[in-house]
């Protein structure tokens, strides 16, 4: 980077490669490239190679983005040869106004990295002004009493050109009175005067005509003429003398327009109008005859204009002192400018970065600036800051060159931009300062990674959505720019099964939205998680991951299922038995049912679509209980039939239906007379089945009684008697629910245990539990007595005086234990109960048709 001599010395401790760069940039950094051209060179000329004198090669010039910069661009750079090409028309009279060395200052910027360097450009002048007189015609009067000898000064020639190109000679017609002389003054400044030859005699010659010649010392020389007239006078013998030879002032550039600056005064001995004394400049440039004016006859000097230190620092002009007989002599006036700090500071941006990355370190350089000040001293010298909330600071580079660096941590998301006000004051009294915005703009690193909006979602979805239906939206924001605000979504784990995924569920990967690809079923899958990620474009790429719970709902798309009472074999319904004396109440049997769906789906009621005698049943709501709503009448059917429906609490509701055959009858063998009259339907596959069965039974019975005459003998040879009747407790078997215990609602309402006794007959017994069934506990008899039935070896079954206990239940078959010789007496109890139904079942069809 550019910088002064003793920094780029002591920058050496920064870097290793530095000190070995140094010599070879030595040169351009503490000494200016010097290029001297002449003025008014044509557009497009070569100045000089500047990429060469830099050191730099032809691809540098591109690469490292060569260019000049100054006040007023005349130059510019080629950048194919790195030659420093003439821009701009070229003239020193116009850039240098008076002064003799005309050097134009630039400055050559480079970039990766950053470096500047001085050039100056000396401008030499050429002849390309001709020589001009102030007037076109000089008129003089002088009287003829002036002696041979005598000199008359004229208005000299002005030529912007300077050295050899200015005024060279004078020259005139050749004429017999007067010999031109040229006076040089100790500045070099040459002005003619005539001299006179002979006396002139005014009776002779009134006036005389003579050709002023100027030329310059140019190749070719130019010239310019002016023609003067001489008009011979009486005499006057005394010219006017100026009270100082020089006069000499000091005025602030302050000074308003018209004031006075300073009076010249000169006397003449002479009297009359010979005395009268005027004024005059004479020998002055033309931009000082428009700053001051001269009072003819006072000798005021006085401003026209403001005057500016920055564009004059003096003025210098000869004042012409004639009498009125046409005598004249001449006095120097330096009138010189006096500093005031008039001017603020001014900011110059040479170079500001394009791209400034978030995570910058501190320290990198930014921009380059320089501050310009045309006052003189102390009221020149600017300090330059800015302000303390921007994570910035300045340090000067060189003289009136400074470096605008970071100086902490840089955050695009927070501040995208920064406006850097620089505020430039010098240090005159009262000091001046400027200010000057710049704009800051932060690129943007990959630095955050996405966020959803939710730390975790969980969304509802009624079950037999439609597939490819939206079913949630995850969304996530990257406060970054472009790919790296980017966010995609995908589907990174899930407790489904990796293979089956895909076909549950997918996510868009621009939106987030997720779909369902199948219809979801709540009674299969109630629930499953997704871990969705979602993932910014950049490099390298950032992400976060959020779960998703997705709930399938319930909807009534199962109908309810009734368990109890179930159908036969054949597809009729079966009966159960109601004594003739049960009292209102008297539960009859329950309806069982289930629903697969939850909730209010699941919700039964039980309702009476059908009853053969409306009124003498009641059925409860919600507990598919059938109990008797009255006594049985004389008039009432023994036989009753209802059909009950069963309907979830569903919207709409769906529903099953079950029909029951009740028979009034105080025993089993009460009802077999209406039974036996029914003819048997002619069941090839049941008759089969029932041969079976009676085979399977008979083996049966010859096994029990083996097992018998073995337990007898046992208990023959016991010293103590046995009572093992049938109602002894440790005799009593238990069952379990005949109802599998998944279900929740609906259970039988009652189970039967079968015990046998010690008697000299194989008999069964019914007994009513005395607690509810529970799926989850056995079934312990209570005591209440029950009819025996023998057990016979026939079809049929002959009457007993036995009574079947209220709430009995012919059509469940009772789950039994298996020990010993219960379980010969209890396969011979199904087979018979199963043909009864059989018969009940024909006769209730033949009733029907």
């Amino acid at each position: 980077m550019g910088g002064s001599c003793a920094q780029r010395r002591g920058a050496g401790r920064l870097q290793v490669l530095f000190p070995f760069l140094l010599p070879l940039f030595y040169r351009a950094f503490c000494e200016p490239i010097r290029y001297s051209i002449p003025e008014e060179l044509a557009k497009g000329s070569v100045v000089g190679n500047l990429a060469k004198d830099l050191g730099l090669s032809v691809l540098e010039v591109s690469s490292r983005k060569l260019r000049v910069s100054a006040e007023k661009l005349l130059f510019s750079i080629d950048a194919e040869s790195g030659d420093l090409l003439v821009k701009d028309r070229i003239d020193r009279e116009q850039i240098c106004k008076e002064r003799r060395r005309c050097e134009l200052q630039l400055e050559a910027v480079v970039e990766n990295p950053l470096n500047i360097f001085h050039i100056i450009v000396n401008v030499e002048d050429t002849n390309d002004h001709a020589p001009q007189f102030d007037k076109k015609d000089i008129r003089l009067e002088i009287v003829e009493s002036v002696s041979a000898g005598a000199r008359i000064s004229l208005d000299p020639a002005t030529d912007p050109d300077i050295n050899i190109n200015s005024i060279k000679d004078y020259q005139i017609n050749p004429n017999p009175y007067f010999k031109l002389m040229v006076r040089v003054n100790s500045d070099g400044g040459k002005y003619p005067e005539l001299s006179l030859e002979k006396p002139l005699d005014r009776e002779e010659q009134r006036s005389h005509h003579l050709i002023l010649t100027a030329l310059d010392g140019g190749d070719p020389p130019r010239s310019a003429t002016v023609r003067i007239e001489i008009f011979v006078k009486d005499i006057n013998d005394n010219p006017p003398v100026f009270s100082k030879e020089e006069y000499r002032v000091t005025v602030s550039e302050n000074l308003p327009p018209g004031s006075s600056v300073l009076q010249v005064t000169a006397t003449d001995k002479d009297e009359g109008v010979n005395a009268e004394i005027n004024y005059y400049f004479r020998s002055t440039a033309q931009s000082t005859r428009h700053m001051f004016s001269l009072d003819e006859k006072t000798g005021m000097i006085k401003n026209n204009q403001p005057l500016d230190f920055e564009d004059m620092e003096r003025y210098t002009m000869e004042v012409e002192a004639k009498d009125g007989g046409g005598l004249s002599t001449y006095c120097k006036v330096i009138i010189e400018i006096l500093d005031e700090n008039d001017n603020s500071p001014e900011i110059i941006i040479t170079s500001l970065s394009d791209e400034i990355l978030e995570d910058s370190r501190p320290g990198m350089v930014v921009a380059l600036f320089k501050t310009r000040d045309p006052d003189f001293g102390g009221n020149g010298d600017v300090i330059c800051n800015i302000e303390r909330n921007v994570p910035f600071k300045i340090y000067s580079s060189s003289n009136n060159y400074y470096k605008l660096v970071t100086d902490g941590a840089l955050d695009r998301e927070r501040t995208p931009e920064y406006n850097v006000t620089i505020t430039a004051t010098d240090k005159g009294k009262p000091p001046l300062s400027s200010s000057t915005t710049i704009t800051l703009r932060i690129t943007d690193v990959n630095d955050n990674a996405p966020m959803f909006q939710q730390s975790a979602y969980l969304v509802h979805v009624p079950e037999n959505n439609p597939p490819g239906a939206s079913i949630a939206q995850v969304s996530a924001s990257d406060p970054d720019l472009g790919p790296n605000g980017h966010v995609s979504y995908s589907i990174v784990a899930s407790d489904l099964e990796p293979r089956a995924l895909s076909s549950y569920v997918s996510v868009s990967a621009q939106s987030g939205v997720v779909f369902a690809q199948r219809a979801f079923d709540h009674e299969q899958l109630r629930a499953f998680e997704l871990t969705l990620q979602a993932r910014d474009q950049g490099s390298p790429a950032l992400s976060a991951n959020v779960s998703l719970r997705v709930l399938v709902g319930d909807r009534n798309d199962n109908a309810p299922r009734v368990l109890y009472p179930a159908l036969g074999p054949d597809s009729s319904a079966l009966f159960d038995t109601v004594p003739r004396s049960a009292q209102p109440g008297y539960l009859v049997t329950k309806v069982v049912a289930v629903d697969a769906d939850s909730g209010h789906n699941a919700w039964l009621s039980y309702h009476v679509l059908q009853a053969s005698e409306p009124g003498l049943f009641s059925l409860g709501l919600r507990t598919g209980e059938v109990r008797t709503a009255r006594v049985l009448g004389e008039r009432d059917a023994a036989r009753q039939r209802l059909l009950v429906a069963v309907r979830d609490g569903g919207q709409p509701p769906l529903s099953a239906t079950a029909t029951l055959l009740l028979v009034f009858a105080d025993s089993l063998q009460e009802a077999l007379p209406d039974l036996r009259d029914l003819p048997a339907p002619s069941d090839p596959q049941a008759e089969l089945q029932f041969y079976l069965v009676v085979a399977l039974a008979l083996i049966s019975v010859l096994f029990l009684l083996a097992v018998i005459l073995a337990v007898s003998l046992h208990f023959r040879r016991s010293s103590s008697p046995t009572t093992w009747g049938c109602f002894h407790s440790g005799l009593c078997s238990k069952s379990r629910p005949v109802v599998p215990p998944n279900y929740s609602e609906g259970t039988l309402p009652y189970s039967y245990n079968l015990c046998v006794a010690h008697t000299g007959k194989t008999e069964f017994n019914f007994l009513k539990c005395s607690e509810p069934l529970h799926s989850t506990q056995d079934i312990v008899c209570g005591d209440s007595s029950g009819a025996l039935i023998p057990l016979q070896s026939g079809n049929d079954l002959t009457p007993h005086p036995e009574t079947l206990t209220p709430g009995s239940n012919y059509t469940q078959a009772p789950q039994l234990l298996q020990t010993g010789s219960e379980a010969a007496a209890t396969l011979t109890l199904e087979f018979k109960v199963l043909r009864l139904q059989k018969l009940l079942a024909a006769r209730e069809r033949e009733r029907n048709r």
